[in-house]
């Protein structure tokens, strides 16, 4: 096989059909200097892969990304329901995917894209609607390449989205986390960047515990009297909060207000208790986590 001679004539019948100049064997072996029987060999070459085909005397190129997308999406004759609403469902993607290749590629995308959509598709089960949404948020972003757009799909399929109702809720949701980030940063006087770890914190109390600022906000006054204020500390209150299914702020104030009001009791009961190792009940042992509870 001579690879690179083959590689010649593709990319000089590349040419002619660019400019619309029919495709010949003889025109080929003077053009190129190239023996008959190699050009002969490559055209055979190339005409297996479906990158050309014959047509009367000559050759003419093939729309490689129209071919990709009739593997993926060729319609089945069958006549049954399934196969007919399967077919629908091609007809829709094939249409998604070329909307793609036209929007972002200026109609070029490479074949390798079709197969990795129809995985993606495939993997986490995404509408179109959303996989066109995921196209649009790495282009807005100057960050069109697989490995960034597999790291996002990625992203959404943790997140649980499927429907472009379940993208819409996550933006909503990614939208309050970065409000309540911004909120605690002021009120703490942090004025660098948010760790990840950090952030991993807000995110549990707001999305797993789905404590809105005005809960976690009631934990930030706790931390009024201390110097050295951590996440874990933070994260220790509000996890107790969450263990005693605490659910809105009425719920945390009425518990603070009676675990302030016990603590009084037990402090009055103390002083007429003569013994002197005796042992005050708190509510979990928690005055220590809760030491600034008379503000």
């Amino acid at each position: 096989m001579h690879l690179g001679d083959f590689i010649k004539v593709y990319l000089y019948i590349l040419f002619l059909s660019k400019y619309g100049k029919d495709i010949k064997i003889n025109d080929l072996a003077k053009k190129l200097g190239l023996a008959f029987p190699v050009i002969q060999e490559a055209l055979k070459y190339w005409e297996e892969l479906g990158v050309i085909t014959k047509k009367g005397t000559g050759f003419v190129i093939n729309n490689l990304q129209e071919i990709e997308l009739r593997k993926l999406y060729k319609p089945n004759v069958s006549l049954s329901v399934e196969d007919i609403e399967r077919n629908e469902k091609n007809e829709t993607r094939a249409r998604l995917v070329e909307t793609i290749n036209n929007s972002y590629f200026q109609g070029i995308m490479s074949p390798s894209w079709y197969a990795d959509i129809d995985l993606w598709f495939k993997k986490y089960c995404f509408d179109e609607q959303v996989m066109l949404a995921l196209f649009n948020y790495c282009y807005k972003r100057s960050a069109l390449h697989r490995n960034y757009v597999q790291v996002v799909a990625e992203a959404w399929a943790k997140s649980n989205i499927k429907t472009f109702s379940d993208l819409e809720n996550y933006f909503i949701k990614q939208e309050n986390i970065q409000k309540i980030e911004k909120s605690i940063q002021k009120k703490l006087g942090i004025s660098r960047p948010l760790t990840e770890y950090e952030k991993a914190y807000i995110q549990k109390w707001n999305i797993d515990f789905e404590y809105s600022l005005d809960v976690i906000d009631i934990a930030l006054k706790k931390t009024t009297s201390k110097t050295n204020l951590s996440f874990d500390y933070l994260d220790k209150i509000i996890t107790d909060w969450h263990t005693k299914e605490l659910k809105t702020s009425d719920d945390v104030q009425n518990y603070l207000a009676e675990f302030k009001a016990q603590t009084k009791r037990n402090k009055e009961l103390a002083k007429t208790v003569k013994y002197s190792n005796f042992e005050q009940r708190t509510y979990e042992n928690l005055d220590n986590l809760y030491a600034n509870n008379q503000n």
